[in-house]
């Protein structure tokens, strides 16, 4: 089966998740440290308000907050932190899908190529993907999220003694009490 995008959906646009636990908060899309100038300067150019924040740090003391960023992410522009800013959800066009349309779809993140591909050994695919629950697999038209995902992984690599993850306190409304902020150390 080829993968392709199910008609009118813009789901992995719009629905972020908590992770790794509700208290970390919602993450949001993975912008490596080399695409977030990029990723900053787009969103100038088409008057776009982003919020960036850290995501994967690491150090090698366990009492100081991380000394490298390995990855940040971006936000969406709901208080619950759903909706990529890039999605154009209130002008006239579709994407060929007939789902609402990137504005910065040639030049879009890594992570957003990657997706709906999760590991690529085996292949496995983002169960909440409507593609993916209608079809469970695809084993056609993935060679650019698997080159995609090699990349991320890639970046990803390191020797440092301490992973720490950052808690962005953006969520479900009825989520606040649990929900933490800044750098958790991974244990």
């Amino acid at each position: 089966m080829e993968f392709r995008c199910i008609d009118e959906c813009s789901q992995c646009c719009i629905e972020r998740e908590y992770y790794p636990t509700k208290e970390f908060g919602k993450i949001g899309v993975l912008i490596l440290p080399e695409e977030k100038s990029r990723i900053e300067k787009l969103a100038k150019e088409n008057n776009i308000e982003i919020n960036i924040l850290p995501r994967i740090g690491i150090s090698e003391d366990r009492n100081s907050n991380p000394t490298k960023i390995l990855a940040y992410q971006m936000m969406g522009i709901e208080k619950n932190g759903n909706t990529c800013p890039f999605l154009d959800t209130s002008g006239k066009n579709k994407s060929p899908h007939g789902g609402f349309p990137c504005k910065i779809y040639k030049e879009r993140p890594l992570a957003c190529m990657t997706y709906p591909l999760i590991e690529n050994d085996p292949i496995t695919l983002d169960q909440k993907c409507k593609f993916c629950k209608e079809h469970k697999t695809a084993d056609e038209n993935l060679n650019s999220e698997i080159e995609s995902l090699l990349k991320i992984k890639e970046k990803m690599i390191t020797n440092a003694t301490f992973i720490w993850r950052f808690a962005t306190s953006i969520g479900e409304k009825e989520d606040q009490a649990v929900l933490k902020s800044g750098w958790i150390l991974e244990e």
